[in-house]
């Protein structure tokens, strides 16, 4: 079986793999506070051209969200994110738990708008309701578009307008910055935003998240949280070698470049066998229309994920690309939708 599932299938990069091993026997102190550590937060903050920032290693998405949303956060406090948002659907409540709402707007192709967050903050009128404080958003977004660099200052005017954060899950963002017409640098990224994430999971890491943290405000005893919700890695030298080998020689943006390319072959191939698509995603996730039968054909030599049915009770697949992706697997998966 051939799986396009997931972006992080695959163990990790050679590079990383290879910094792994080498450093393997040596003895470091724990929790983030070693020299690889020190490193990977010093060549992060001179690449998006921000000595101030803060750079903490974690763990997983789901650890990094929940830990900076309940840090930044009052217990009265809420987030706004639109409807397909990871942490309104795919983080099991995580956000919730730490006692914080999560206001879902519609918004547009998977990306919310400045009217979304004005709506939802005059719905929020008084001490009866939660209160708004922070704007979610990811790069790319859940159905694999990407915010562009007039919607994010639009979205980040919006925000101070408001007196709102504003917040970037960054899982997938070396396929959002390295993606065909894209136009927002990462530098841009730490100028709009209070704070952000830089995904290493899915984008050729073993594991680990790095968040930025811009906004002074947030950057106060921040690791007494990461330590509260189990995000400190005790070995975290493991994070630091790993994100100071993606960010050496751009590796990072190199291996979701590769990701990109993949999804943009198969996207075409399939598009050329009359398939169409929920979105039109210019990232390593492209999800195809097929109908049952269809399905069931691509089921026998191919992993990939569902994504729910369009009106018309056809399914959307998610085919998924990454670093590890191989050309001829994805000539084989549009050679059998063409014979199809």
């Amino acid at each position: 079986m051939i799986s396009f599932k997931n972006d992080y299938s695959e163990g990790a990069l050679p590079e990383i793999m290879e910094a792994l091993v080498q450093s393997n026997l040596e003895s470091t102190v724990g929790y983030g506070m070693d020299e690889y550590c020190a490193k990977a937060a010093e060549k992060i903050k001179k690449r998006i051209n921000r000595p101030d920032a803060q750079v903490h290693f974690l763990v997983g998405g789901t650890q990094t969200n929940q830990t900076c949303i309940s840090a930044f956060l009052r217990s009265y406090e809420a987030v706004i994110g639109v409807k397909t948002a990871h942490i309104n659907v795919h983080e099991t409540g995580a956000i919730e738990a730490t006692g914080h709402k999560v206001v879902a707007v519609e918004g547009v192709d998977g990306k919310i708008t400045p009217q979304d967050i004005l709506a939802a903050v005059a719905y929020h009128e008084d001490e009866h309701m939660v209160k708004p404080k922070m704007v979610y958003i990811s790069d790319s977004t859940e159905i694999g578009t990407i915010y562009y660099k007039k919607e994010l200052e639009e979205i980040s005017a919006c925000c101070k307008e408001l007196g709102l954060y504003l917040y970037l899950d960054g899982a997938r963002l070396g396929s959002a910055l390295t993606a065909e017409g894209n136009d927002l640098t990462i530098e841009d990224i730490a100028n709009l935003t209070d704070a952000f994430y830089i995904g290493g999971t899915k984008n050729g890491a073993l594991f680990g998240e790095a968040v930025v943290l811009l906004n002074p405000e947030l950057q106060k005893e921040f690791r007494y949280s990461i330590k509260q919700h189990g995000g400190m890695l005790a070995k975290g030298r493991l994070l630091g070698i790993q994100f100071n080998t993606l960010f050496t020689d751009d590796l990072f943006f190199k291996a979701a470049a590769h990701a990109n390319q993949m999804a943009m072959k198969l996207k075409k191939g399939l598009a050329d066998c009359g398939v169409t698509f929920l979105a039109d995603s210019v990232t390593n996730q492209q999800f195809a229309i097929f109908t049952e039968e269809q399905t069931n054909v691509l089921n026998r030599e191919f992993l990939f994920e569902r994504f729910g049915t369009t009106e018309d009770g056809k399914n959307v697949i998610r085919f998924c690309t990454s670093w590890a992706t191989k050309e001829e697997n994805v000539e084989q998966l549009i050679s059998t939708v063409k014979a199809m």
